[in-house]
């Protein structure tokens, strides 16, 4: 983005009401963070990403995209169930509702991209709260689904089947997955700054939400690779896929964010000092010493500060932490929003199906247009470092749908068999 049309983006960010979610406002919004989602990831490839930064500081937005992040987690929680019980709600294409759900990943993959930076965690100020509320919502449903068995359901969805509306809950349900892995990446980069922490923040990650526990679990149960077939698979980079014999003891990016998510909360002396080494704890922290092998530690050098921790909390008992009398920030935005539109839930519902998922023909190609502009396809392309692959066998493609440029084919015949379902969204794009 030119440096003038990012600045005025980022002073036209706000956050919208939910009963707004999905109209021509919101749309506007959602085109803005998708474009500044886009333009932060070209940025920090090219390690250009500081003037987004100090624009997100400079006009305070950081608590804007935090505030439109738990809207629109409310709304998938709340009212999108609400919707699809109605006997009213028939929507021709399902695609302005794929968007809303998109709204969510789109964000969180924006503040764990500018997260990084210690500026912007600072500027979040009395939101941060809010953040780490909602990451450990997210880590905890995750950590639960995955001790469950409940994941294997949600690895993959027949591609004929997300246009239906019956399958749009359990296509949430699987970008809910990759959200939860981009809200511990944030997470992680929130702990990266324990040092300047508020109290508060310290308290709502240690003891109100024991994080250190919550992260025992995903290191045990490891949501992120499955055995299937006697085959390890593993998700990297958006997509599973099976590993090498070779690479199997391999620690992933995702792996490594657990670990140092640890390491900060574990070791650092600001969190030493309000953690309570309890039984149970204590207990759940020591089972991380079977995961500790010399593989990981080859690979992670760093984790032998924490070996050295576990090891020394297996024969001691740490001192428990003072009970100083503090006066406790508490997060507010999930709880404002859900007071204000409490009991409301089903009017909302009623109003969005009438103005907002039932668009004509006419509305819904003009906003297909502004899609097609959003996602410039040369933008796109940059941002997929992978050749482009059949949309029907998976073979390296080499020709494109000639009218609206977004499906790639191997061969002609590959193009004419796919042709009666590329046909509705090809009228549309084109």
């Amino acid at each position: 983005l030119p440096p003038a049309e990012a600045q005025a983006i980022v002073r036209a960010l706000r956050v919208t009401e939910l009963r707004d979610t999905g109209g021509k406002g919101w749309l506007q919004q959602h085109e803005y963070m998708e474009k500044l989602n886009m333009n932060a990831i070209l940025s920090a490839s090219k390690c250009q990403e500081q003037l987004l930064i100090e624009l997100l500081v400079t006009y305070a937005k950081i608590p804007v995209l935090i505030g439109e992040l738990i809207s629109v987690e409310i709304w998938k929680h709340k009212i999108f169930p609400v919707l699809c019980q109605l006997e009213d709600f028939k929507p021709r294409n399902t695609f302005p509702i794929y968007m809303v759900l998109y709204h969510e990943a789109s964000i969180i993959n924006l503040l764990e991209t500018v997260f990084f930076h210690k500026e912007i965690c600072e500027s979040a100020e009395d939101s941060l709260l809010d953040l780490i509320d909602y990451c450990h919502r997210k880590l905890t449903l995750l950590a639960a689904r995955s001790a469950n068995g409940e994941m294997a359901a949600l690895r993959e969805i027949p591609s004929e089947d997300l246009a239906r509306t019956s399958s749009m809950q359990k296509q949430a349900e699987m970008m809910d997955f990759e959200i939860s892995l981009k809200a511990l990446a944030v997470l992680r980069f929130i702990t990266d700054q324990v040092e300047s922490l508020p109290l508060s923040a310290l308290t709502r990650m240690l003891n109100t939400h024991n994080l250190p526990c919550l992260l025992v679990q995903l290191v045990e149960h490891c949501p992120w690779s499955y055995w299937d077939a006697g085959k390890l698979k593993k998700f990297e980079n958006g997509t599973w896929h099976v590993v090498p014999p070779e690479d199997q003891l391999k620690v992933t990016k995702l792996d490594g964010q657990v670990w140092l998510a640890l390491l900060n909360l574990l070791l650092s002396p600001e969190c030493q000092c309000k953690y309570h080494f309890d039984g149970f704890n204590k207990s759940q922290l020591l089972k991380l010493r079977a995961f500790l092998t010399d593989v990981i530690i080859d690979q992670l050098p760093v984790l032998v500060e924490m070996q050295r921790f576990l090891s020394h909390l297996a024969v001691t008992e740490p001192a428990p932490p003072k009970k100083d009398l503090v006066l406790e920030q508490v997060p507010v935005i999930w709880d404002h929003i859900l007071k204000k539109n409490m009991g409301k839930w089903e009017a909302i519902a009623k109003h969005q199906v009438k103005h907002v998922f039932s668009p004509t023909e006419e509305e819904l190609k003009h906003q297909a247009h502004r899609w097609a502009q959003t996602y410039n396809l040369d933008v796109m392309e940059a941002l997929v470092p992978d050749k482009p692959s059949c949309r029907v066998c998976g073979a390296e493609a080499a020709k494109r749908c000639s009218r609206c440029q977004n499906e790639w084919y191997c061969t002609r015949a590959c193009q004419v068999q796919h042709w009666q379902k590329h046909k509705a969204a090809c009228n549309l794009m084109a």
